[in-house]
């Protein structure tokens, strides 16, 4: 997951820089803060000081990773980025995804079972 979330990250950067040569600046800007700040929380996690600190971490990875989703639908959209580059940052997005959720109900349960 770690990986994959750097991975997003510096598809995410490069993007950005080829958007800033088009002059879009608003919408690669959001792009880019949710995008690397996946595996910045997901970094986050492994010093958690609780294990619902823990979740709490991935869950706002969780989030920030589905709001990179978004702004690269809107990049698509309104003709920025085509849609092969959308569809390779929306599949790298929902694979994080899917591994983001693995990781919180597993965590959750865990948290439950020793309550």
């Amino acid at each position: 997951m770690q990986e994959k979330s750097y991975s997003f990250a510096i598809q995410s950067i490069n993007l950005y820089k080829e958007l800033i040569l088009k002059k879009e600046y608003v919408l690669s800007k959001q792009l880019l803060r949710s995008a690397t700040s996946v595996g910045a929380n997901i970094r986050e996690s492994r010093n958690a000081q609780t294990k619902k600190d823990f979740i709490h971490k991935l869950s706002i990875s969780q989030k920030e990773c589905d709001e990179s989703i978004y702004w690269s639908g809107l990049l698509q959209e309104t003709n920025y980025i085509d849609m092969e580059t959308y569809q390779e940052m929306s599949n790298s997005g929902n694979e994080i995804l899917k591994m983001l959720k693995s990781s919180i109900i597993t965590a959750r349960n865990n948290l439950n079972r020793f309550s």
